[in-house]
C-alpha cells in the first residue's frame, strides 16, 4: 500500500480558510466526505474531537495530525491542508500549526492501509520533507514529494540499537488510535538514541499490533524503561525495573530529557500486579476482583476450548463410547476424552486458580494458587473452589511477602525459590483441605440437586436470565459472569444452562448479520459488509462480534439483542436441551443432549427476534 493510494489530488487544500481549530477540522472533514470517502461526516467528527480530548494532535514543528479509526469512515484517506499564516492548535510546543493531515482509518481497515497510514508520522520527522510540502506550488507537487520520499524509503528500520557502554533502554510507545503518535513517539526516541549513542530498543503498540516487542531478555538486561502511553499496554513484565510513565506527547516533544533520566535510573521501581509507586497515568486498567477474575478465566480458556471440544468430538461416537465397560465403546472416543476430559479439562480448575493468585501476587502466588486448585478439583470443590483457592493463595501471598519484608536483604534471594513456595503452599493447603473444601463441596451437590429440582416454568426463567446476560456487554464482566456459570454447571455434570448460555451468545452477531440481509436500506455498506462476516462469528459463538454494531446505535441494538438472546435462552431449557462442551456454537450442536433441531430452532427464533426489533426501530440512513 503506498501513500498515494490514500493522498489524491481531491483531498489536498493547498491555502486552508478556516482561522480556528474547529474550522480546519471541519473544513478538512467535509473534503473528506466530498471525495466520497465517509459514511457519516458527523460521526467521525465526533471521533475526531474525542481523540483531540485525549491529548492533542498538534505535535508541534508546526505539523498537527488529527486522526480517527471510526466506523463513519467508508474507505481509508489522508486529507493535506496547509495554512501560511498558521493556525492555532494546540500544539506541544506553543506555536502555530501549518501542514494538516487529518487520517481517517476505517473500522475495519486493513493492516496494509494501517501501516501505511502510520508511516506517514515517520517522514513527518524529516525537516527536508516538511520543507518540500511547505513550498511546494500544486496538488501534483504534494504528491510528488510525498511519492519521491516513499521512493527513498526514508523509513527507518523498526528496531534501531545502538551499541554503547551507558547501559541498555527500553520504551514502548502507544496512542489509543495507534495510527500517529505511536510511530513518532518511537521515531523521536529512536533518533535522540542515535544521536547520543546510546543503546535503545523501542515496542509499539499501534493499530496493527504490537511491533519490535521486548523480550524477556531485553527486560533482563535493561537499567530502565520508559513506558510512553495513553492507553493501556502489558506493565507486570517491568516488575523490579525503574519505569518511566508519561503520556505519548511527552516522547515526542522531549525524548532526549527521557533518555537522560533513563540512563540515570531517575524513576520509581514498578511492583507489577498494578501497583505503582508514582502517579503517572494508566489507562484502562481495571482494578480488584474483577482484573484478577478475568486473568484467570483468560488463561483457562483454552483448556476450556481445546479440551471441550475434544469432548464433543468424542461423544460423535455416542455418549458413553469413551467407558470400555459400555456396547457403544470406541477407541478413539476413549483417547479424546482422556486428553480432552481427564487432562485438559482435568487442568482447568488449577489453572484459573494459579492465575488469579499471579494477578493478584505475581509469580509467588502461582504455585499456591495451583496447588489450591488441583485440591479443589480433586476434592469435589469445583469451579467455586478454584476461584476461592485462587483469591486465597493471592492475597495469603501478599500478607507473607509483608511479614518476611523485615528479613535481612541477605535474605532476599530465598524468599521467590523457598519462603513464598514453602509457606503458602502449606497454608493454602491446610485452609483448602480443613476449611474450605467440604463446605464447597455440600454447596455445589445442593445446587446441582436445586437446579435438577427446578419446575419447567423456573428452569425458562434461568434460561432467559442467563441468555440476556450474555448479550448485556458482549464479552464484558456480565456475559463472562454467565459463561464461568455455565463451565461451572457443565463441571458439576448439568449441561442445561450452558446451552442457554451458548444460545444467548450467538445470538447477538446472527441476529444483526439477519437484520443486515433483511433491512438492507436500515445500514450502510460498510454495515452490511460487516453483517455477512457475523454470519461467521455468530455460528462460532463469538458474541463480540455485535459490538460494532452496538456501539454505533446502542439505544436500538443493545435492547434488541438482549430480547432476542433471552427468547433463545428460555427455549433451549423449555425444550429441555443441555450441551456438554463449553465452547464451539454450531460445530457442537451434533452433541446436545435432546434435540438437536430444537436447539438450532431456539437459535433461530432469538435471532430473528433481534433482526425484527433492530429493523423495526432502525431509520433508513442516507448513502
Amino acid at each position: 500500500m503506498r501513500f498515494t493510494d490514500l493522498i489524491t489530488k481531491d483531498t489536498i487544500i493547498l491555502d486552508l480558510r478556516g482561522t480556528t481549530k474547529e474550522a480546519v477540522i471541519d473544513e478538512m472533514i467535509r473534503t473528506l466526505a466530498k471525495a466520497g470517502k465517509l459514511d457519516d461526516d458527523v460521526a467521525f467528527k465526533k471521533a475526531i474531537l474525542a481523540r483531540e480530548a485525549q491529548s492533542t494532535t498538534g505535535i508541534g514543528e508546526g505539523i498537527a495530525i488529527p486522526h480517527a479509526k471510526s466506523k463513519a469512515v467508508k474507505q481509508s484517506a489522508i486529507v493535506f491542508g496547509r495554512s501560511k499564516e498558521g493556525i492555532d492548535f494546540e500544539s506541544l510546543d506553543g506555536k502555530p500549526s501549518h501542514l494538516f493531515f487529518m487520517i481517517a482509518a476505517s473500522e475495519g481497515a486493513h493492516n496494509a492501509h494501517l501501516e501505511t497510514l502510520s508511516r506517514l508520522s515517520t517522514l513527518l520527522m524529516d525537516p527536508s520533507f516538511r520543507h518540500k510540502l511547505e513550498t511546494a506550488q500544486t496538488a501534483d507537487d504534494i504528491i510528488q514529494t510525498i511519492h519521491e520520499y516513499e521512493e527513498n524509503d526514508k523509513v527507518p528500520n523498526e528496531d534501531t540499537s545502538t551499541k554503547s557502554t551507558s547501559g541498555k533502554i527500553l520504551a514502548v510507545t502507544a496512542c489509543p488510535t495507534g495510527i500517529a503518535h505511536t510511530y513518532m513517539a518511537a521515531d523521536a526516541l529512536k533518533a535522540k538514541a542515535k544521536e547520543l549513542n546510546v543503546n535503545l530498543k523501542v515496542e509499539t503498540n499501534g493499530s496493527t499490533g504490537v511491533k519490535n516487542a521486548l523480550t524477556q531478555q531485553d527486560i533482563d538486561e535493561a537499567i530502565a524503561i520508559i513506558v510512553a502511553a495513553d492507553k493501556q499496554v502489558e506493565m507486570d513484565r517491568f516488575a523490579g525495573k525503574p519505569v518511566i510513565q508519561v503520556p505519548v506527547s511527552q516522547a515526542i516533544r522531549k525524548p532526549e530529557e527521557l533518555i537522560h533520566r533513563a540512563l540515570k535510573k531517575d524513576a520509581p521501581i514498578y511492583h507489577g500486579s498494578g501497583n505503582q509507586s508514582n502517579s503517572a497515568n494508566t489507562f484502562g486498567e481495571r482494578k480488584g476482583f474483577y482484573k484478577h477474575l478475568m486473568n484467570g478465566v483468560s488463561n483457562m480458556l483454552p483448556f476450556v476450548v481445546g479440551g471441550g471440544i475434544l469432548i464433543a468430538i468424542s461423544f460423535i461416537f455416542g455418549i458413553k463410547a469413551f467407558d470400555p465397560n459400555d456396547p457403544s465403546y470406541h477407541p478413539i472416543a476413549e483417547a479424546l476424552m482422556t486428553i480432552g476430559g481427564g487432562n485438559a479439562f482435568g487442568l482447568m480448575i488449577p489453572v484459573l486458580a494459579g492465575f488469579i493468585a499471579m494477578s493478584i501476587a505475581d509469580r509467588p502466588g502461582f504455585a499456591p494458587g495451583m496447588v489450591g486448585g488441583f485440591m479443589a478439583a480433586t476434592g469435589g470443590a469445583g469451579f467455586l473452589g478454584g476461584l476461592i483457592a485462587g483469591f486465597l493463595a493471592g492475597y495469603l501471598v501478599l500478607g507473607l511477602k509483608r511479614i518476611f519484608s523485615v528479613l535481612p536483604p541477605s535474605l532476599e534471594g530465598i524468599k521467590p525459590v523457598l519462603l513464598y513456595p514453602l509457606f503458602g503452599i502449606l497454608i493454602t493447603g491446610l485452609i483448602m483441605m480443613y476449611i474450605v473444601i467440604d463446605p464447597v463441596k455440600a454447596l455445589n451437590d445442593g445446587l446441582k440437586v436445586w437446579l435438577e429440582g427446578l419446575g419447567t416454568g423456573n428452569l425458562v426463567l434461568l434460561g432467559l436470565i442467563l441468555g440476556g446476560m450474555m448479550a448485556v456487554d458482549m464479552g464484558g464482566p456480565i456475559n463472562k459472569a454467565a459463561f464461568t456459570f455455565g463451565i461451572a454447571m457443565i463441571d458439576a455434570g448439568n449441561y442445561a444452562p450452558h446451552a442457554a448460555i451458548m444460545a444467548g451468545g450467538m445470538v447477538p452477531p446472527l441476529g444483526l448479520a439477519l437484520a443486515t440481509t433483511m433491512f438492507k436500506k436500515k445500514f450502510t455498506i460498510a454495515e452490511r459488509e460487516a453483517g455477512k462476516t457475523c454470519y461467521i462469528m455468530g455460528a462460532s459463538f463469538i458474541t463480540e462480534g455485535a459490538i460494532p454494531f452496538a456501539a454505533a446505535d446502542p439505544g436500538r441494538v443493545i435492547p434488541s439483542i438482549i430480547v432476542g438472546s433471552a427468547v433463545a435462552g428460555a427455549l433451549t431449557m423449555m425444550f429441555g436441551i443441555g450441551l456438554p462442551a463449553p465452547h464451539g456454537g454450531a460445530f457442537v450442536i451434533p452433541i446436545v443432549t435432546g434435540s438437536a433441531w430444537l436447539y438450532v430452532l431456539a437459535i433461530l427464533i432469538g435471532s430473528f427476534v433481534t433482526a425484527f426489533m433492530v429493523g423495526f426501530w432502525k431509520k433508513e440512513v442516507q448513502e
